[in-house]
């Protein structure tokens, strides 16, 4: 019990810390994930035209395209469904509980 406390009181402690100081913002690590996303497609529609075997690049696009675009969403968005404001009432949730 007191090592799973001190475990979520840290992470509580992590988040008074400004972003910059300690780990990369949301922004600067959704554009790596968005460039490669983008390379990797286009390397594959030029394998699919390459073969001529029917179209099938597009399923990777579309699954990827979705982890993107949640990415994206956490992001830019408001906070996604997992944001920082659900987080801490989780936290909260399981201080009360013990």
């Amino acid at each position: 019990m007191l090592r799973k406390r001190v475990r979520i009181d840290a992470r509580a402690e992590r988040r008074k810390v400004p972003a910059g100081k300690t780990a990369r913002s949301g922004a600067q690590r959704f554009l790596p994930h968005l460039l490669t996303y983008g390379a990797v497609m286009a390397l594959l529609f030029g394998i699919d035209v390459l073969t001529g075997e029917g179209w099938w690049f597009y399923w990777p696009l579309l699954g990827w395209g979705i982890g993107v675009s949640v990415h994206a969403l956490n992001v830019y968005g408001r906070g996604g469904l997992f944001g920082a404001e659900w987080e801490e009432r989780k936290i909260r949730e399981m201080m009360d509980k013990e």
